[in-house]
């Protein structure tokens, strides 16, 4: 990991006259915040950059600090405040997910004369255990062959895999993984649209084994790596090709070591559902005679089904990690409730009403994606600390509140992509906000608990910076508004932070230091 010392508060002070003789008195209240907040933000790393931040008391409506609060500006993740938020008040924090398993046909026996029919709703939850679940229902009805075929039925979203906006290079990273209703999750974190390729060492000089998790066909391995000496270092580059299925792997990894697993998205997520499901009917002793994809027709029977976690669980993963893929699925979910439509331009237009009802007005914002992978997304600070004022009054507030990072708690889904920031500080275990890293771009938008004993709601988005990334700055930020004691509040002295970024690999097309470190595994 690349760490970086910064001093980034320093205190200040105003010159005063008194009886003729000058000294210094620091300045209170307010005050101090503003000077120490505008000594923070000084930081040449900002210089000809955007910094917009906002501060306000939730328990009085005082708005403490505001610099660019009004200019709109590249939320990055901070966008799944916004997401999320129109989520609960839309959907509810029960939704749940639908899977179905659905026979056309006429059942003789163990034979379905005609086609079984897999039929998804945007599950971002289905492994390949839940494929395996399904598989044993459709056992359990008596069916053993399917004289016709199994089809994938994706027809609840639209066709359209990738966001607006989203830069073609970050395609085969699993960050931006197709979005489809019929998807595969290889891991507890609910990763959708990935697989995962493990590399496991073989004897010096040979190939190291490379297997898919879950098993699928959909992805085509070309395994060019090679095992090196033992105690070598592990150099290993996994990268599927653009708009290919294709999955290079080179490098080498050390004889006698661990395995090494990647991630890699899945071009046609419909596909790999279908193949992972054909697998597991295979286990269970069903017989499928082909594959395909089409629309479920009326009257189809329900012979096995799966409802996922609800939203209200589901928030832990998709905001503490950051999850594009869940804002996407759940972007396109409120498309389909709100306008019988599942697609991006149905759920930003929801999303919108929603701001509407925060108390945003939605024509000085812009999304038009659910994740913040868009650079097109824009948002002003001023409007993230409205919906993070606003949502405390919602029923579904103590959920939501409960899923967004906790600064310096280890515990991953606790912490977050906050875990490894603002340790040893007042801030520590008390500011709960959302954070959010693109290339130009830092921001953490959320709630502290000052000394005062109000809690405060803040949003801090900088952009079009040239640096690295100055995730300090917004720490530092943080850290000062935990010490703020209202009314009898003084400067505060000049505190070191530690920013612990991703570390960029400069064989790949992007810079993971500037990412979310849950999106490059680093947190």
């Amino acid at each position: 990991m690349r760490r970086r010392w910064a001093l980034v508060l320093s205190s200040v002070a105003t010159l005063v006259v008194v009886g003729g003789v000058p000294t210094t008195a620091a300045p209170s209240g307010p005050d101090s915040l503003r000077a120490d907040l505008d000594r923070i933000l000084s930081d040449p790393r900002l210089a000809a950059s955007h910094a917009g931040v906002v501060v306000r008391d939730t328990e009085t409506g005082e708005l403490l600090y505001s610099r660019e609060g009004k200019a709109r500006a590249t939320p990055a993740s901070n966008a799944k405040l916004v997401t999320s938020a129109a989520a609960l008040e839309t959907l509810g924090p029960d939704f749940r997910f639908g899977t179905e398993v659905r026979a056309a046909g006429e059942q003789d026996g163990g034979v379905l004369n005609g086609d079984l029919f897999l039929r998804g709703e945007g599950d971002p939850t289905m492994r390949a255990e839940e494929y395996d679940a399904l598989a044993a229902q459709v056992a359990e009805s008596g069916i053993q062959e399917i004289r016709g075929d199994l089809v994938a039925d994706d027809s609840w979203f639209d066709d359209v895999p990738l966001g607006t906006g989203w830069a073609w290079d970050d395609e085969p990273y699993y960050y931006a993984a197709p979005v489809s209703a019929l998807t595969v999750a290889p891991n507890e974190d609910f990763d959708a649209g990935t697989a995962i390729v493990r590399v496991s060492p073989a004897v010096e000089g040979a190939a190291p084994g490379v297997e898919l998790v879950p098993a699928t066909g959909v992805l085509e391995v070309d395994n060019r790596a090679t095992t090196g000496p033992p105690g070598s270092d592990a150099d290993l580059t996994v990268e599927r090709e653009h708009a290919t299925n294709r999955v290079v792997v080179t490098g080498s990894v050390p004889a006698g070591g661990e395995a090494v697993e990647e991630f890699a998205s899945v071009p046609d997520p419909t596909a790999y559902a279908a193949d992972v499901f054909a697998r597991a009917l295979a286990a269970h002793g069903v017989e499928v005679s082909g594959v395909g994809e089409g629309t479920t027709p009326e009257g189809a029977s329900v012979v096995a089904s799966r409802e996922s976690i609800p939203l209200s669980e589901l928030l832990v993963p998709f905001m503490k990690l950051s999850n594009n893929g869940h804002a996407e699925v759940l972007t396109k979910a409120m498309g389909r409730a709100e306008r019988g439509e599942g697609s991006w331009s149905a759920g930003t237009d929801v999303i919108a009403a929603r701001l509407a009802d925060f108390g945003v007005d939605p024509e000085q914002v812009r999304f038009v994606d659910g994740s913040g992978l868009s650079t097109m997304d824009v948002v002003a600070p001023r409007d993230l600390a409205t919906v993070l004022t606003e949502a405390r009054k919602r029923p579904w507030f103590d959920a939501w509140y409960r899923s967004l990072p906790v600064a310096g708690v280890p515990e991953r889904f606790v912490g977050g992509t906050l875990r490894n920031r603002m340790r040893d500080t007042p801030a520590e275990n008390n500011v709960h906000a959302k954070t959010g890293s693109l290339t130009g771009v830092t921001s953490l938008s959320g709630y502290v608990t000052a000394r005062n004993g109000h809690q405060l709601v803040f949003s801090v988005l900088f952009n079009d910076f040239v640096s690295p990334s100055p995730q300090d700055l917004e720490d530092a930020v943080a850290v000062r508004l935990a010490e703020y004691d209202g009314a009898d509040d003084q400067s505060r002295p000049a505190v070191r932070l530690r920013s612990v970024l991703p570390q960029d690999d400069p064989r790949t097309e992007v810079d993971e230091s500037q990412l979310e470190c849950s999106w490059v595994k680093a947190c």
